[in-house]
């Protein structure tokens, strides 16, 4: 198999499993997640894998499904929010990104993400207060999110599928 047509990361309420499902379909390729890899191969939620094992043994299984994506997978490819800070992720995304693949960075804003991710979502690293979560793992994620891409997107205010047209022209 072929290597992705792009990956997408950014952080949780970015869009990249919406944009990954229109820019597959505008492509006419699949959308893997490698969540949805995690969760398969676990045969748990990524919330129960936390709870139950923590996060260290998460983001393991989650780097060997990147890994995986990225050798295997032809299509779109949708990372989870941290996968991109774990050092094999990132070795791995910047071979990728070498032998000319689009590592696309989702950006969105705290004001922006709100509404999308919600304060009753269930997503482990988000905890407590969400707003002060999410911009906390921001500040930390948004250098190495933007070492690694390369081509960046806002997706405030935008459909996914506006996004996901964005994608194309960019890459085109």
């Amino acid at each position: 198999m072929s290597a992705p047509r792009a990956v997408l990361m950014g952080p949780p309420g970015a869009g990249k499993t919406s944009v990954g499902r229109a820019l597959a379909h505008v492509w006419g390729v699949a959308l893997r997640d490698t969540d949805a890899d995690v969760e398969a191969r676990a045969g748990k939620s990524v919330s129960d894998i936390f709870v139950e094992s923590g996060e260290a043994e998460f983001r393991s299984l989650e780097a060997e499904a990147v890994r995986a994506a990225l050798a295997e997978h032809p299509g779109v490819v949708s990372l989870g929010g941290g996968a991109p800070m774990h050092p094999l992720t990132q070795e791995a995304l910047k071979a990728y990104a070498a032998a000319g693949g689009a590592v696309v960075f989702l950006d969105v804003s705290l004001a922006a993400v709100v509404p999308r991710v919600g304060l009753n979502a269930v997503r482990p690293l988000l905890l407590g207060n969400p707003r002060q979560q999410w911009q906390e793992l921001m500040n930390q994620r948004r250098p190495v999110y933007e070492a690694l891409a390369t081509v960046s997107v806002s997706t405030d205010a935008k459909t996914p599928q506006g996004v996901a047209a964005e994608i194309v022209e960019v890459l085109a």
